[in-house]
């Protein structure tokens, strides 16, 4: 059995003589506790290309002090999240309940122990008036050990000391003033986030693999492995994400998926397409799987809002009662879902595939071109996509005026196109400034055509809501009345549409 918590935390350096100010003063604080001293021993656990840590999680077996326990930390955002299981008693292995959400950072490689860390540990608890713990100062003293890493390798020490501050219900100002009085003292904002990636920093380095970090690209190539890895670890943030039930992990997988499909297409010039097509392919089975509960899901709860917005005599029968019950079935069923293909060999094989691809990047002779000239390529072929799809929905519209099926699926191929332009242009917005009009507009352009696209999944829920609520003998009016507003608001954001085509076609041009 797991449990969590969010950490939010900073780390200082400190010399041998360092002495912690005093915070009693600090505002907010009403009391400080005397000094409490712990020694804690924490063995971290990884793969032996330290998967984990590159991931920014940590994962460590701790004995000593109050937290003793098997500890998963994982990013979030500025702070880091924390699951908790009991000790148990093996020490070499880390329970399932902690494996399985990192399952696919890990990627069927099991986590060993890499470092261990023995901490003298003298903590201060800061309280408010009422006795609420508002942080906890910690001042550790730390020594690390590294096993060897191959044969003749010996065991390397490290020794330092460091003082951690931890908010508990305490503000984020009040974090900001302890930590300016211990600047003040002496100390040195940490340059590293965990005691661990600090003993292991130059081992990440040489693992981290052929993406360069902190310096402008060189070429294309270089250019695109870097988006690459950036996408490939949102996919891997989304992915731990659903698998610690988090809200919205769906929709983050599904699109991190979407954003690497459209990499791979928009630079084929750049990477063989024999190597990336399958890639491409993968991704799409991977969002497909993901895709039809989750569009029920969210039209599910568009209709709930617009059956809250109706006046009372229009809603006949437990219209708001079956379609929570439908929302919270298709929630399930999503959920139900997205894990059992994260858990498919297929979907980790392509985890798989994807760092072999960053590992070993399939370059073409075009890798070596300058950046902005490949990004204007890039950008134009999307364009143009996106102008003979405009030029089909204008003929459809005017060809097919009874026909509004045709009209629709033509917008559609156009919002995709226009997704399709719009991940391109985010890449590159920061080199080119007039991709930045580009992303816009193809934005503008997604957003209004994916509220038309919507009411195809709204419509036909509310057909098939009214069909079986008349079965069951229950009122199917509103049904019908629900189906007739999307009716109305696919035809407004199809004149939406049209109104916006002058800026869409001017912003392209700008492209």
């Amino acid at each position: 059995m797991t449990s969590g918590h969010l950490e939010v935390e900073a780390k200082y350096d400190v010399e041998e003589t360092f002495v912690v100010p005093e915070l009693g003063n600090v505002p907010g604080v009403g009391s400080v506790d005397a000094p409490v001293e712990h020694h804690l021993e924490a063995v971290y656990f990884d793969t032996a290309d330290l998967r984990l840590l590159r991931a920014r999680v940590t994962m460590r077996r701790r004995t000593g002090g109050p937290d003793a326990g098997w500890h998963l930390k994982l990013p979030a955002g500025s702070a880091r999240r924390e699951l908790h299981a009991p000790l148990g008693r093996a020490t070499k292995k880390p329970p399932q309940a902690l494996l399985g959400p990192v399952a696919g950072i890990a990627r069927g490689e099991v986590p060993r122990p890499v470092a261990t860390l023995h901490t003298r540990r003298v903590v201060t608890a800061l309280r408010g008036a009422g006795g609420e713990l508002l942080a906890e100062v910690a001042d550790d003293t730390v020594t690390a050990s590294v096993p060897p890493t191959g044969p003749g390798t010996p065991i390397q020490i490290r020794a330092w000391r460091e003082v951690e501050v931890e908010l508990g219900s305490g503000a984020d100002e009040l974090a900001a003033e302890v930590g300016k009085r211990l600047v003040d003292a002496g100390a040195r904002p940490s340059a590293s986030a965990s005691k661990v990636g600090r003993v292991l920093g130059e081992r990440l380095v040489a693992v981290s693999g052929p993406v360069p970090q902190g310096r402008t690209p060189r070429d294309a190539g270089e250019f695109v492995l870097r988006a690459l890895a950036g996408q490939i670890a949102q996919l891997q943030a989304a992915d731990v994400l659903l698998r610690t039930d988090q809200p919205d992990a769906v929709h983050q997988i599904r699109v991190a998926a979407r954003r690497l499909r459209s990499t791979l297409t928009a630079f084929r010039r750049v990477l063989d397409r024999t190597a990336t097509d399958p890639l491409r392919d993968e991704l799409s089975w991977l969002g497909g799987q993901l895709a039809d509960a989750r569009d029920a899901e969210v039209a599910l709860e568009h209709l709930r809002a617009v059956v809250a917005a109706q006046p009372e005599e229009l809603v006949l029968g437990p219209v708001a009662a079956r379609l929570q019950q439908n929302q919270a079935h298709e929630a399930q069923a999503g959920s139900d879902r997205a894990r059992l293909t994260l858990s498919e060999p297929r979907y980790l094989a392509l985890l798989d595939a994807l760092h072999d691809l960053l590992a070993d990047p399939p370059f073409t002779a075009g890798a070596g071109d300058r950046l902005r000239p490949v990004l204007r390529k890039a950008t134009r072929r999307s364009v143009r996509k996106l102008r003979r799809r405009l030029r089909a929905a204008r003929r459809a519209a005017h060809d097919h005026t009874d026909d509004h099926d045709d009209d629709h699926a033509a917008l559609h191929q156009v919002r995709k196109a226009a997704k399709q332009l719009r991940y391109t242009a985010e890449i590159g917005r920061d080199e080119l400034a007039s991709m930045k009009a580009v992303a816009r507009a193809a934005k503008k352009t997604q957003k209004v055509l994916g509220a038309l696209q919507d009411t195809v999944v709204t419509r036909e829920l509310c057909r098939r809501l009214g069909v079986v609520a008349n079965a069951g003998q229950e009122n199917s009016f509103t049904y019908g009345r629900l189906h007739a507003l999307e009716e109305a608001r696919a035809a407004q954001a199809e004149q939406d549409f049209w109104a916006l085509l002058p800026e869409i076609r001017a912003a392209l041009g700008a492209g």
